[in-house]
């Protein structure tokens, strides 16, 4: 797939025209990167370890830690490098590997942020019949979906992007290897994979979030016609977590991948990019430790701190 139009690498541009910029964002990346360590580490940890949380909800929030921390890894040690010093470059074996896993891993986001939505659909609106539909198989079966699908886009697009034959100055103006950025390096013909990337958004992007959207349009009517006020606020939150992640994500993604071609919109497309690669994957754990009643008495178990009621 190394054609001979291929430079031998790339210039991480981000923005290397403030450089005082650029020290804030060093400080600001290392910090979320050591928060998403942490704290996706952690929700593996009493996902795996407390019995409590051994059911699906906790399951897919899991497979999400796992995708956050693979995430983050591929990009930020490089990214770190470039915002320190006057080195910017990325080899193009390191775009090509950069390029695969942010494919994957974001199309495997996609999906399973969807099935989550799922999940939170069946326990809001069936909950006498959760524990018969969302079952154990049922759980592996949609995160494999979720992770093979992931692939299977990578698979195709990666290829296709790297192909193209880059401008000699081989500048491309974001901090990582995406698809948007490297399109616009190409001094060819880019028609195939402009219709390639609209075609991949619409089946990764819009789909998905229109299920999520249905899904929390039925869990909104559901949670309406409870009676007690204590109830829907339960129901609400089982769903909150997740609702705002979904936004988090989602806007920040379709902010790269669906802005429109002029300089504004590709300045503040970087920001978002940033925010997508680093910013979402930290605040994920943070988001659901803080909302979720169970992960923080799992963890104040794991330190001993709440004791187990004695059984007679």
């Amino acid at each position: 797939m190394f054609n001979q139009s291929s430079p031998v690498g790339f210039l991480l541009l981000g923005f290397s025209e403030h450089p005082g910029l650029e020290r804030i964002l060093f400080v600001v990346v290392l910090t979320s990167y050591l928060l998403t360590l942490v704290g996706n580490t952690l929700i593996i940890l009493l996902s795996v370890l407390d019995p409590r949380l051994h059911s699906p909800m906790y399951f897919f929030l899991s497979n999400l830690s796992f995708l956050d921390l693979c995430f983050t890894t591929s990009c930020v040690p490089q990214m770190l490098v470039n915002l320190w010093g006057p080195k910017k470059t990325i080899s193009f074996l390191g775009c090509f590997i950069q390029l695969f896993i942010f494919l994957s891993l974001g199309t495997t986001e996609c999906i399973l942020l969807t099935v989550m939505a799922f999940d939170r659909y069946v326990a809001v609106c069936q909950p006498l019949h959760y524990a018969t539909i969302i079952h154990p198989r049922l759980c592996l079966q949609l995160a494999a979906v979720a992770w093979i699908i992931g692939l299977v886009e990578s698979v195709i697009q990666t290829p296709a992007t790297l192909h193209l034959p880059f401008c000699p100055h081989h500048q491309v103006d974001d901090f990582v290897c995406e698809v948007p950025a490297l399109i616009r390096l190409s001094c060819g013909d880019t028609t195939y994979n402009e219709i390639q990337m609209a075609v991949a958004s619409v089946f990764i992007l819009v789909v998905p979030l229109s299920l999520i959207l249905v899904s929390y349009g039925a869990i909104t009517q559901a949670v309406l016609r409870i009676n007690s006020a204590r109830g829907r606020r339960k129901a609400f939150g089982t769903c909150s977590s997740h609702l705002i992640v979904v936004t988090l994500f989602y806007s920040s993604v379709i902010a790269v991948y669906l802005q429109p071609k002029n300089p504004y919109a590709q300045k503040r497309g970087k920001f978002f990019g940033l925010f997508y690669a680093v910013g979402t994957p930290s605040l994920n754990p943070l988001i659901y430790t803080l909302r979720n009643k169970e992960v923080k008495r799992a963890f104040r178990r794991l330190q001993g701190k709440e004791v187990e009621p004695r059984q007679n």
